[in-house]
């Protein structure tokens, strides 16, 4: 996951000023900033400055990034970073209780984020692979709370009895997707040995 060619492809991109790449860097790592911040209980507001303010420290350091694959640990790293500078600076916000974290070093905790996100990246791309027929049926066997049967019957216009079996199909299908084998194959105790 640290080598995704997508992601050193855009950022050298992005370096070369494309801003369909810069656009694409925003909205894919986007969420690994709202993320880090929410750990630290910061207003909408707050999180907004933080977002605004990674974001401009990534522009300024974008021509020298030595390792674009680590883009999100950067990411994830500028956010913390950000976040304390915001706590310092005010106390409209109140942080989360560092003594219970404060074995687990902040780096850790900064590179699981990022891998959280990445597979969540991960699963996204490969449901987005899936028939369009898969992704509803998945979708509304997700929600919460869950779609009755009947109303699944109904809306895919197939018998109840075949749910279940299809269900079957569009998982087996998820989990052929490249993204998602790829993944298998990358399981925890790969990810553990690279550290």
């Amino acid at each position: 996951m640290r080598d995704d060619p997508t992601v050193v492809d855009l950022v050298t991109r992005a370096r070369d000023g494309d801003k369909f790449a810069w656009d694409e860097l925003v909205e894919r790592y986007a969420p690994l900033v709202y993320s880090v911040c929410r750990r630290y209980r910061l207003a909408q507001a707050d999180i907004d400055d933080v977002g605004q303010s990674v974001w401009l420290r990534l522009v300024e350091h974008l021509p020298g990034l030595r390792e674009p694959a680590a883009l999100p640990g950067w990411i994830a790293t500028t956010t913390q970073r950000e976040c304390f500078r915001l706590i310092r600076t005010t106390s409209r916000v109140e942080p989360v209780d560092l003594a219970e974290s404060a074995d687990v070093p902040e780096q850790a905790i900064a590179e699981e984020e990022v891998l959280r996100h990445e597979r969540g990246a991960i699963l996204r791309a490969a449901f987005g692979e899936l028939s369009r027929r898969c992704q509803l049926l998945l979708s509304l066997l997700m929600q919460d709370p869950p779609t009755p049967y009947d109303e699944i019957s109904r809306r895919l216009q197939v018998p109840i009895g075949s749910i279940g079996p299809n269900r079957a199909r569009c998982l087996m299908r998820l989990r052929q997707t490249p993204a998602l084998a790829m993944l298998a194959a990358d399981g925890p105790d790969d990810v553990t040995r690279r550290r």
